[in-house]
């Protein structure tokens, strides 16, 4: 992109509406990252992000062959198109990556998160948490006289609304694992 050359006289509009506005969508996506599970790569990707000053949104990572010693890391990350193809080409740079995949321009995927939220409530709010926790398909997996802990897996979307409606019946923790995505289909 070349510079933006400001003339005196010019309209006191903002110089970023003389941008051409489709380089500057900020997009999001998921990338699955297929790497050795060994020590250290988790921390060179991270570190790829934070030295070139890349936002993470979500970060989830486990083993996933055994045998060949592999580990996916799925990545939600945000950014213009270039911004996101200078990552995933950066991130097949590292030695020990053997695949990045963006699940967002591959094809349909499915995304889910498991969340734990506690809730502290007393009386109608209480009543209130449990039947919204019943239309949101929550479970109950911890209870006292004053609180509930439910856990609740779905889309970030689902987890976000569900938090959302339980703040102000006293929403007190909240845990994420994060996103686990996989492509839909066959391939």
């Amino acid at each position: 992109m070349s510079p933006l050359k400001i003339e005196h006289g010019a309209s006191s509009h903002s110089v970023y509406a003389l941008r051409d506005p489709h380089s500057e969508v900020i997009e999001k996506h998921t990338l699955a990252v297929l790497v050795e599970n060994e020590p250290g790569v988790l921390a060179r990707v991270i570190g790829l992000f934070s030295g070139r000053g890349y936002n993470i949104e979500s970060l989830t990572v486990a083993e996933v062959d055994h045998t060949g010693h592999r580990s996916r890391i799925t990545i939600v990350t945000t950014g213009t198109p270039a911004v996101i193809e200078q990552i995933k080409a950066q991130l097949g740079r590292i030695v020990p990556v053997h695949q990045v995949n963006d699940l967002t321009v591959e094809g349909p995927s499915v995304e889910r998160e498991l969340a734990l939220l506690k809730v502290v409530a007393e009386g109608e709010k209480r009543v209130e948490a449990l039947r919204l926790a019943d239309i949101f398909r929550a479970k109950v997996v911890d209870s006292t006289l004053s609180s509930f802990v439910f856990e609740l897996t779905g889309t970030p979307e689902k987890i976000d609304a569900f938090a959302d409606l339980m703040r102000p019946l006293g929403l007190n923790e909240l845990a994420r694992t994060g996103v686990a995505a996989l492509k839909r289909g066959d391939t």
